[in-house]
């Protein structure tokens, strides 16, 4: 078992049978795209772990396209889902921490980040491609 950083220079060159990737929606798309070769001698398997960080990088791009989503195994576990924390610790946590970031942590959503100008929802809404040119 190697422990790697999220630096793309570390990870180059190594050939493994398993790779684990801890709070995947905090590692880079850099480091991601530098990962994926490593698959290709179909002897290695990946496995992404995390709670999302926002709406944004590579493993929210996975869990947005259905298509890419069916390749995996994937569980959505929330905090519903685990008897052993108390509704009165999950009360002050919210209180303590905000319902945006209680959201992303406990209930496994993929909320807009907070660096944003404008939510990704106007932002996608406003795409359009029957929009005509404003010049021929």
């Amino acid at each position: 078992m190697i422990s790697l950083p999220d630096n793309q220079k570390g990870v180059v060159g190594f050939t493994p049978t398993l790779i684990v990737i801890d709070e995947a929606s905090r590692v880079s798309d850099e480091l991601y795209l530098s990962i994926r070769p490593m698959l290709s001698l179909g002897r290695c398997q990946m496995v992404p772990l995390s709670t999302p960080f926002g709406s944004r990088g590579w493993f929210y791009e996975l869990w947005r396209d259905p298509v890419r989503l069916n390749t995996h195994r994937w569980w959505r576990v929330t905090v519903d889902h685990c008897p052993r924390i108390s509704r009165e610790f999950l009360a002050q946590e919210r209180l303590e921490i905000g319902d945006r970031w209680f959201r992303q942590e406990y209930y496994c959503e993929f909320v807009d980040t907070i660096d944003g100008v404008f939510q990704m929802d106007v932002i996608r809404n406003a795409m359009s491609d029957d929009v005509k040119p404003l010049f021929e």
